[in-house]
């Protein structure tokens, strides 16, 4: 719709500037504060999901082995009369 008002078709454009203008400030910033963060993280000494869920299942295992190792030891001891 095009009105034959000067005025209103400079605000027009003037507010699509602004919209724009306001877009790329928004880019910009979210770009700086993910540069900001992933430094912040980088320093902090964190594991990976995968390192993680490797030492889980290596502590599952060994949970589990302990498990049998205790049952083993149980009947060994009923065997000796313990």
């Amino acid at each position: 719709m095009q009105t034959s008002n000067k005025f209103m078709d400079d605000m027009a454009k003037l507010a699509t500037g602004a919209v724009g203008a306001a877009h790329s400030v928004k880019g910009e910033v979210e770009s700086m504060y993910r540069a900001w963060l992933d430094k912040q993280l980088a320093g902090m000494d964190l594991v990976t999901r995968e390192e993680f869920e490797t030492v889980r299942d290596m502590a599952e295992k060994a949970r589990i082995e302990n498990d049998d190792l205790r049952t083993e030891i149980d009947l060994l001891k009923k065997k000796v009369g313990k």
